[in-house]
């Protein structure tokens, strides 16, 4: 059975492994990473997995989730295109995957992390433009000429795939010099989206049964109470 480490021990593991120059940025980024697909699965969960879903959301507050389905598309292009961002920026230094190869010491794992960063920055290439010219600025042009050039397309088959790619970085330094495999998707905790879906359908249920009585003149006094919480 694989032992559990706790983030601490993951963190020195990093530190002591990849030495102070590679374990910190390597520890950073691979966390971000995890916190993205975090929040992709919760995204899918919602609205990648069925149309039944879809509907169930849709009956039960159908503006919030339109609201938070966009809110949660456009969060995942920004937070991909912040990993896969210029290591220098205006004189700053970024946290970004593009930092990583200068930072192997072994030329040959250099050699190979620079070509799957560079997969990586092609398979993100949609997302700059999305933020360029939708989420971080609006586009004069793409709001009110219906002849401009349209954004990139990008589709939840796209996210995965940059996902992926991103992956394929962090792996190979973990496969090198962890000599373990990284693995390809993240467990989300109990309490979310999946736990929501069984409440709201609970929910339905629960008001679907209220009305009936309400209807047929068969109800308690607890029917007739009217409360948000």
């Amino acid at each position: 059975m694989t032992e559990e480490k706790s983030a601490e021990q993951v963190k020195a593991e990093h530190l002591d492994t990849l030495g102070p120059k590679l374990g910190p940025v390597f520890h950073a980024l691979s966390d971000d990473l995890a916190w993205l697909q975090v929040k992709w699965a919760e995204y899918r969960e919602l609205f990648g997995t069925s149309p039944e879903r879809i509907d169930l959301l849709n009956s039960a507050a159908w503006l919030f989730f339109r609201i938070l389905q966009d809110t949660l598309w456009e969060d995942a292009l920004l937070h991909l295109a912040r990993l896969t961002d210029p290591a220098d920026m205006g004189g700053k230094r970024n946290l970004t995957i593009r930092a990583l190869p200068e930072l192997c010491e072994d030329p040959t794992l250099r050699s190979k992390v620079s070509q799957l960063v560079d997969e990586a920055i092609a398979a993100t290439a949609f997302v700059r433009d999305w933020r360029n010219r939708h989420i971080g600025h609006r586009d004069l042009a793409l709001a009110l000429d219906s002849t401009a050039t349209p954004l990139s397309p990008a589709s939840r088959a796209d996210v995965s795939a940059a996902l992926a790619a991103l992956h394929r970085v962090f792996n190979e330094i973990t496969e090198r010099l962890f000599n373990s495999t990284l693995a390809d998707d993240v467990i989300t905790p109990a309490t979310g989206a999946e736990a929501l879906l069984y409440v709201i359908r609970d929910g339905l249920e629960a008001s679907e049964a209220r009305t009936a009585r309400l209807q047929s003149g068969q109800y308690t006094q607890e029917d007739l109470r009217s409360r948000a919480v």
